[in-house]
């Protein structure tokens, strides 16, 4: 027998609406790539997605039709977010911070049909207009008077498309199974692959996200995400501040330190999330002015691993909780998230942080499995080490156009190239990416753990372990440590310090002092491109 209950279809259209009903003074703001800060409502915001959603329209953009953006966390992007995806259409933002080439690449790769672009991205549009197949339509999303003169020939404005629409737009109605979102990832080896979001699969993940063992979130909250809308959609935060009317406040391009601070102080932000390079620009900038965090309630790092030293220095300036994430664009991108259970409420300052260093518990949507080499299911014992994979709905059946179809397995789970244990509590604690383990005389070092051992001297501002080849013992770690301003350390003290804290067989062979370290497009530490450069110890 089936049920009576009616049969509304999950669609994003569904959360600006709400927002706009029920929240519609709450404000949106913007520190604007043309400088001054932009704030307006979301009653304000549906009005012009509905506007921008008619110019689509108008410009032939068609159900299914890839609408590609090179652009920061704006309002303009947001509308985007809107407007692209509620008339069938699929929002594909592009990393501004890849390869020219690779951003060409991906969008061919895309089809895309229509580009809209901040206009810091003016002269690199221009450049590449001519290796774009198949995007007809330029636009800048801006007003005529900061219109790039580089853009390519024949380039429509945001503004005066907006000007030229009506806001009354009715939202067609689509099958939630629709695609919303393609979004590419650079966490596999080769050209990036697509990750193709549906309207059901977002609704979901949003839904998700606000919930107290989540990111804890309400209409009393203001969201500050120190990830771009590129990056895995600002990790769903333009999502989920609408769906309980929380304040969202946008940082643009800016994500300094200096940037951040001011943006939080003004807007009071109680929420802010970000990976750990965000963070210790913030902290860095803290600790040179003495200026001070008190609104913030709140911090989510993810992206990478964080370290415990990383972890105290934020919760300790900003008076904040960390929650430490794991997730992958594959994943929406949360996959869990750690936060205490009651049993943990008398846990002491050392007990916490070691259970703060571990990933997190899953939501619910989200199954794991920890897979040994012989291909059976690891125990949940938190020691039985395995490739970590998962399975739910919102994550990847498939990557678009069906490339690297082998992490996609055959009973419906995605492996997701991280090696990793689930202790009896439920949490995943992370022990390496597959590509990153370092394999010495036929056992493990985590890499995870050397840094976090190094990064506990308050000398040390961020590190990176990585295996180069030996000899007798196949690879031994390195250690490359950037250090903090106005500190100093010899090598061989940090050394120590770590043969204090890991296995006497773990401790590095050497631990080298750099300026700083090579970060990827999205805040990540290029250990690949490390490895390359220090293929053998100094």
């Amino acid at each position: 027998m089936l049920a009576l209950m009616m049969d509304r279809a999950l669609n994003l259209p569904s959360i600006l609406e709400y927002a706009a009903a029920y929240h519609g003074d709450r404000e949106v703001v913007t520190r604007t790539v043309e400088g001054p800060i932009h704030r307006y409502g979301y009653k304000d915001a549906l009005a012009r997605a509905k506007q921008m959603a008619n110019a689509l329209i108008d410009l032939g953009v068609k159900p299914g039709d890839r609408v590609a953006t090179l652009a920061w966390s704006t309002h303009r992007h947001f509308e985007l977010y809107y407007a692209v995806s509620g008339i069938g259409a699929i929002l594909h933002t592009i990393n501004p911070r890849l390869h020219p080439d690779q951003i060409a690449w991906v969008a061919n790769h895309a089809e895309d049909s229509l580009l809209l672009f901040d206009i810091s991205f003016g002269e690199l549009v221009g450049e590449l207009a001519p290796k774009l197949s198949t995007v007809k339509t330029y636009v800048a999303m801006t007003d005529r008077a900061h219109l790039p003169a580089q853009a390519p020939a024949g380039t429509l404005v945001y503004e005066e498309l907006i000007a030229a629409h009506s806001p009354q737009f009715t939202w067609p109605e689509l099958d939630e199974r629709q695609a919303s979102g393609l979004c590419y990832t650079s966490g596999t080896t080769g050209n990036p692959k697509g990750v193709l979001y549906s309207h059901r699969s977002t609704v979901l993940h949003a839904m998700a996200l606000v919930q107290p063992d989540a990111f804890d979130l309400s209409a009393r909250d203001t969201v500050l995400p120190c990830a771009q809308m590129y990056h895995a959609n600002a990790w769903c935060t333009p999502y989920a501040a609408p769906l309980v009317g929380a304040k969202l406040v946008l940082p643009g391009r800016q994500l300094d330190g200096p940037s951040i601070c001011e943006l939080a102080v003004a807007e009071q932000a109680s929420f802010l999330l970000g990976v750990p390079t965000i963070w210790v620009g913030v902290l860095d900038h803290l600790d040179q002015t003495g200026q001070k965090l008190t609104s913030v309630r709140n911090v989510a790092i993810g992206g990478s691993a964080p370290t415990a030293a990383l972890m105290r220095r934020v919760e300790d300036q900003l008076g904040a909780t960390v929650r430490q994430i794991w997730g992958m664009t594959e994943t929406s991108p949360m996959g869990v998230i750690n936060t205490p259970l009651a049993t943990h409420a008398g846990e002491d300052e050392d007990a916490a942080y070691a259970r703060k260093l571990k990933q997190g518990r899953g939501l619910w949507g989200v199954e794991m499995r920890i897979m040994g080499d012989d291909g059976s299911v690891q125990p949940r014992d938190g020691a039985s080490v395995g490739a970590l994979q998962v399975r739910g709905p919102w994550v990847s059946s498939a990557y678009f156009k069906n490339e690297g179809a082998q992490v996609f397995l055959d009973d419906g789970w995605f492996d997701t190239g991280d090696i990793a244990t689930i202790d009896t509590e439920g949490y995943l604690r992370l022990t390496d990416r597959a590509k990153d383990v370092i394999k010495s005389g036929g056992e493990w070092i985590s890499t995870l753990d050397l840094e976090d051992a190094v990064s506990s001297h308050p000398a040390v501002a961020m590190a990176a372990a990585i295996g180069v080849p030996h000899p007798k013992w196949d690879e031994r770690p390195l250690l490359l440590v950037v250090l903090r301003p106005g500190h100093s350390v010899e090598p061989e003290v940090l050394k120590a310090h770590v043969a204090e804290r890991v296995a006497k067989w773990w401790t590095p062979d050497e631990v080298r002092i750099v300026a700083e370290l090579p970060i990827g497009p999205t805040g990540k530490v290029l250990k690949r491109e490390l490895r390359d450069r220090m293929i053998t110890p100094a």
